[in-house]
């Protein structure tokens, strides 16, 4: 079943627009570091949110229109999932969700996970497209505080820092194929991204 995602891109496209309204040095060229928006104001991108949507999916989809969890591939049990790869307290098996529910969470998760890549790089150079990986690759790990992906792009060590990526492919002790797939998406737009820094 075809999820219907253009209402939220939208959403976040129209928010943006305000923003950039209300404050123009956000969407401003920064004359210093050459990078888009300033360092507390970053959020994750358009094409950072179809990535991690793309990746994680709104998974488990009932005739009904529910969401119900999902158990861990990796695992086959914890963590509980649910819609777009939501996981944590309240989540476990039988756990079900409105659309409205997920894709709720899906704004909390996106901008907590951007704060958190927001303090883990600080004030270093990175283009929109290497934060939205960062974001994406943070939402599925958890792991941006300790990666020496994060360390190499802090030190402007962006090829070093893309080769990282393909290190986090691993699940339940095997690499698993979705994983791989989602590094190398990942790593690419990150890599694109270099030519704007």
């Amino acid at each position: 079943m075809a999820i219907e995602c253009k209402p939220l891109f939208d959403a976040v496209w129209r928010l943006m627009r305000m923003t950039a309204q209300l404050d123009p040095d956000i969407s401003a060229q920064d004359s210093v570091s050459g990078v888009r928006g300033s360092t507390s104001a970053r959020q994750v991108g358009p094409e950072g949110i179809a990535l991690i949507k793309q990746f994680e999916g709104c998974a488990k989809k009932r005739a009904d229109g529910l969401v119900e969890a999902y158990p861990d591939p990796g695992t086959g049990a914890e963590p509980w999932t649910i819609g777009w790869g939501a996981t944590g307290p309240g989540i476990a098996r039988g756990t079900v969700w409105t659309q409205e529910q997920c894709d709720g969470r899906l704004e909390a998760d996106l901008a907590r996970y951007a704060g958190d890549v927001r303090r883990a790089i600080g004030d270093a150079p990175t283009s929109q497209p290497q934060f939205d990986a960062l974001v994406s690759f943070h939402y599925n790990t958890g792991a941006i505080g300790k990666a020496t992906l994060t360390r190499k792009h802090v030190a402007g060590d962006y090829a070093g820092a893309a080769r990282e990526f393909d290190r986090w492919v691993h699940a339940g002790g095997r690499v698993m194929k979705g994983l791989v797939r989602r590094r190398a998406a990942e790593a690419a737009l990150y890599r694109r991204g270099e030519i704007g820094i």
